[in-house]
């Protein structure tokens, strides 16, 4: 008999494939929150001007990754393999991120960088998106996996907003040209890292009817439980937009602070959110789905609200600690679930569903939060991005039930 243990991801080189794999999520979340904490000033070099053009910077780049992962996804899982595909797409964002640095101060019109934002983040979707499917296809526990992905991408966003502020106060551009590095490295990684599909995947060609958004479609119409953690993941990331972009002008506005001080204020949030979400997605294998989802985004909600309500900044810092940990309680539970109900087939195609319907999320957070705080202010906007939370917490509930009768223990209740 055969030792398994080389190939199904328990022994030392399996440990290693995943500290590999979290290094390339870290790189391309680093990578991309870099630019958060001074986005108003980056927008600025490029010609944009008001709140309307950091909005777009941001939200053209999840707009494509919305597009885009997708595609990624569903190529990876029709060739059955992975380690190259996220080289090719880190390559590609690390291009896409030098072109925007030589773009800065240029006479090309504000319209034209945001093309060139866009090709960046349909480039570096791929290498996001199937680094965590990779990450998924290793055996020992989708909560544990997904535990390793959630801390390097809390690890990415909890050094990337303190980093890229102290970049910003050295030159604007300075987190671009850091990005470009970080990905490129990520590609070289990549390459390192041993393919391990699903059989199912290549044995039975599963997922090669469709392609793009056909394929999230079509997966949604054949798994419709994976709307539920998609949703969430909608509504979760919808948050993370708000503060990108609403949450860093109120910190500058209404409390006063410059691009690095901002950076730490948002880390805050990133540093609690990264360091628990391995043993919050361990916990998830143990007790299951339901109650970290439902309850962790009830209260998640409420706190968000509460940092609108926070009169100084120390008290603004420890509610965004709150909403750190009680991300980190979700997070892991919730993209466990849709590898859960994934199984071994189309498995590239639903974790680039989860991504896409997060891309979606940020993109909502940035628009719709950015258009409430212009027209209402400040603390309106921040009711409806924790409110919203909230109450799909509230109204998912059920159906977060309903899946965990049909779907039985292993799905949503824990492991055996």
């Amino acid at each position: 008999m055969t030792d398994t243990r080389a190939t199904d991801g328990s022994g030392a080189r399996g440990r290693r494939d995943r500290l590999a794999l979290a290094v390339v999520v870290y790189a391309v979340l680093l990578a991309q929150t870099l630019v958060y904490p001074g986005v108003d000033l980056l927008a600025a070099t490029f010609g944009g001007r008001g709140v309307a053009a950091p909005t777009l910077f941001l939200a053209v780049e999840f707009a494509a990754f919305a597009l885009f992962a997708g595609p990624w996804g569903t190529l990876s899982d029709r060739l059955g393999e992975r380690r190259r595909l996220v080289a090719l797409a880190a390559a590609g964002g690390a291009a896409g991120y030098l072109a925007l640095a030589a773009a800065a101060g240029s006479d090309l019109p504000f319209a034209a960088v945001l093309v060139l934002r866009a090709l960046q983040g349909g480039a570096t979707v791929g290498a996001l998106s199937l680094a965590i499917s990779a990450l998924a296809d290793r055996a020992g526990g989708n909560g544990r996996n997904m535990g390793i992905a959630g801390i390097a991408i809390g690890l990415g966003t909890a050094t990337g907003a303190p980093l890229g502020g102290q970049l910003f106060e050295v030159a604007t551009v300075g987190p671009l040209y850091a990005a470009a590095g970080l990905l490129a490295v990520a590609a070289l990684g990549a390459l390192t890292i041993p393919d391990r599909p699903p059989e199912a995947d290549v044995a039975t060609g599963a997922g090669r009817g469709h392609g793009g958004l056909g394929a999230l479609l079509a997966g949604l119409r054949d798994r419709r439980d994976l709307a539920v953690p998609y949703a969430f993941a909608f509504v979760d990331r919808l948050t993370a937009g708000f503060f990108a972009l609403v949450g860093t002008l109120y910190f500058r506005e209404a409390f006063g602070l410059g691009p690095g001080e901002t950076g730490l204020l948002l880390a805050a949030f990133f540093a609690p959110f990264a360091l628990l979400q391995y043993p919050f997605g361990l916990l998830s294998d143990r007790v299951g789905r339901v109650v970290p989802v439902a309850a962790g985004s009830a209260v998640y909600g409420l706190v968000v609200i509460a940092v609108g309500f926070a009169p100084t900044v120390p008290l603004v810092a420890v509610a965004m600690v709150a909403v750190g940990v009680l991300g980190a309680l979700m997070a892991p539970a919730t993209l466990a679930l849709v590898v859960d109900l994934a199984a071994g087939t189309d498995r590239g195609a639903a974790v680039a569903g989860f991504n896409a319907a997060g891309s979606l999320g940020f993109l909502a957070g940035s628009l719709v939060g950015g258009a409430v705080a212009a027209e209402f202010g400040f603390l309106a906007a921040f009711v409806v991005a924790g409110g919203s939370e909230f109450l799909l917490a509230l109204a998912a509930l059920p159906a977060l039930l309903r899946l965990g009768r049909r779907s039985g223990r292993t799905a949503v209740f824990g492991g055996d």
